[in-house]
């Protein structure tokens, strides 16, 4: 349930924040992908030494490199849930990370549609019908009856 609906003019003017966000996003999701890794495999070099040398890696049993890894993942993890929050304030859904996909809640002739927007396009120039995803997306042009209305 959506507590406000987009106007064109509305949606179109949150599109600068929108790159800027999304952009964002991806960038932490990627480092977030390459320090999760980074920590799999530090994982698995220290249960080798454990293994191999039947001892922890240090003192108190926590090996500091999984530490410093751990704490970068909860870093950028918080990092984008304040981007995600910063849409969900606006009820704008996040569809996508990869490729930036949002929706906005709009109502058109009384019925609400989704005006969507993806990183990389100047601005709104699409929509579906709320059961429809992204295979649904219908240029403007095809919008029936009144253009979307605040």
């Amino acid at each position: 349930m959506v507590s406000r609906f987009y106007s064109l003019d509305a949606a179109n003017a949150l599109v600068p924040e929108l790159a800027v966000v999304t952009t964002r996003l991806r960038e932490q999701r990627d480092e977030l992908v390459g320090v999760r890794d980074a920590y799999r495999e530090r994982e698995s070099a220290v249960l080798r030494d454990v293994i191999d040398e039947a001892e922890h890696a240090d003192e108190s049993g926590t090996d500091p490199e999984l530490r410093r890894l751990q704490l970068r993942m909860r870093g950028i993890v918080d990092q984008m849930q304040a981007d995600v929050a910063w849409l969900d304030e606006r009820d704008i859904v996040l569809r996508d990370i990869g490729s930036g996909l949002v929706d906005f809640p709009a109502l058109v002739s009384g019925r609400q549609v989704w005006l969507c927007w993806r990183s990389g396009e100047a601005g709104i120039g699409f929509w579906h019908n709320v059961d429809e995803g992204f295979a649904g997306r219908r240029p403007l042009q095809a919008l029936p009856g009144e253009t979307a209305r605040a």
